[in-house]
């Protein structure tokens, strides 16, 4: 299904100019009401888990652990090389010139550097926009166990209990566990500084996404049973809270009236609305959707969504780097320069990923493959 490469690849340029220090960034954050790339990337890339390694949940549940956990460790070796770049090359550069954006970044670390560094390792300590390869590490370390419950307890128990710990959440559960890390691990981290994603809010995100995922494996989507009302509702729904983003619903339905309900970093009520009605419009629009986004460079950034990440980071670094005194973003040529850089760097790491992924795939000898087991459905295998 390579629209939904290109879906991923769309979420990667949005998220790109989203992170970029400059007026674009204002223009693409959350123009659809309260959804943004980050939470379009999590779901995505859960769903595509569970479609490509439900099956072998089933059949072949070590395999599957060390597959993931392997994928795992890849990704928290990215991490660790941001982290290395950000505390050697972006602290020196911080230091040497005076960058208020980079010092403001790294503050802990300058503050704590032993700390930091041991903390940041244990994944406990998280700088800002090095705090989403924890969260995904995370997801995807624990996917096999998630996919093993639902097929020996059901979906419904899975969804239930994520349900009850974003809740939990939304009370303090983060901050709760936190304190625990600390006095376990004698860190002195404050909660601020464990990144801005609620790791217990966002999980029900990753988990939606593996629901669907593995249900489109076996055949329908639970969607198709949606009446055409509740499609229309959440239309309505939708409607409205893009009308409360861009302030056009009066003084007393803004974004600082409802605060936390529409809280990014811990998911709040009304931004799960938001979230659950959009996806609902999308799902009825996915057709067009998927046939306007299905063209390059979605396509090709999308196959390397790992390798694009990290460079859009190294990116969003270097305009940080280029902001000085009290300038917040860049502005005319500068901006457009920045950005049409960003999005030609990340096409090519993306198109050399691609090229590097298709001669490994060559190299590799044909082995006959022993024959398929009997025609079943996934639901009836589970059964």
């Amino acid at each position: 299904m390579p629209e939904l490469d290109a879906l991923r690849g769309l979420f990667l340029v949005w998220m790109a100019l989203t992170h970029l220090p400059t007026r674009f960034s204002e223009l693409v954050n959350q123009p659809f009401g309260f959804v943004s790339s980050a939470e379009g990337f999590v779901f995505l890339s859960a769903l595509l888990v569970a479609r490509l390694y439900i099956r072998q949940a089933m059949v072949d549940g070590q395999g599957l652990r060390v597959k993931l956990w392997r994928r795992a460790l890849k990704i928290y070796g990215y991490h660790v090389i941001l982290l290395a770049l950000a505390f050697t090359v972006a602290a020196r550069l911080a230091v040497v010139t005076h960058r208020t954006a980079l010092l403001n970044l790294l503050d802990f670390y300058f503050a704590h550097p032993a700390v930091a560094v041991l903390g940041s390792l244990l994944l406990i300590y998280c700088p800002p926009l090095l705090d989403i390869l924890p969260l995904y590490v995370i997801f995807l370390a624990a996917t096999p166990l998630l996919l093993s419950a639902a097929l020996r307890y059901g979906w419904s128990r899975v969804i239930t209990g994520s349900l009850i710990i974003w809740t939990l959440a939304q009370f303090g559960l983060r901050s709760f566990i936190n304190s625990s890390l600390v006095h376990l691990t004698h860190l002195p981290i404050p909660l601020q500084e464990a990144g801005a994603f609620n790791l217990f809010s966002w999980q029900w995100v990753w988990i939606a996404g593996l629901w669907i995922g593995a249900k489109s494996a076996e055949g329908p989507l639970p969607l198709r049973r949606i009446p055409g009302w509740v499609t229309a509702l959440c239309a309505v729904i939708c409607a409205f809270f893009i009308g409360v983003r861009h302030g056009w619903l009066g003084p007393h339905l803004t974004v600082q009236v409802l605060g936390m309900y529409l809280d990014k970093w811990n998911i709040g009520a009304l931004r799960m609305v938001n979230l659950l009605a959009l996806a609902v419009v999308f799902y009825w629009l996915r057709k067009p959707v998927l046939r306007l986004v299905a063209v390059e460079p979605f396509l090709t950034l999308g196959k390397a969504s790992l390798e694009v990440f990290f460079a859009h980071i190294i990116f969003v670094f270097i305009g940080l780097a280029l902001l000085y005194g009290e300038v917040t973003e860049l502005e005319g040529y500068p901006a457009a320069l920045l950005v049409t850089v960003t999005l030609s760097g990340m096409t090519l790491v993306a198109v050399r990923e691609v090229r590097r992924q298709k001669e490994k795939l060559h190299a590799k000898p044909e082995i006959p493959q022993s024959m398929p087991p009997p025609a079943a459905s996934i639901k009836q295998f589970a059964e």
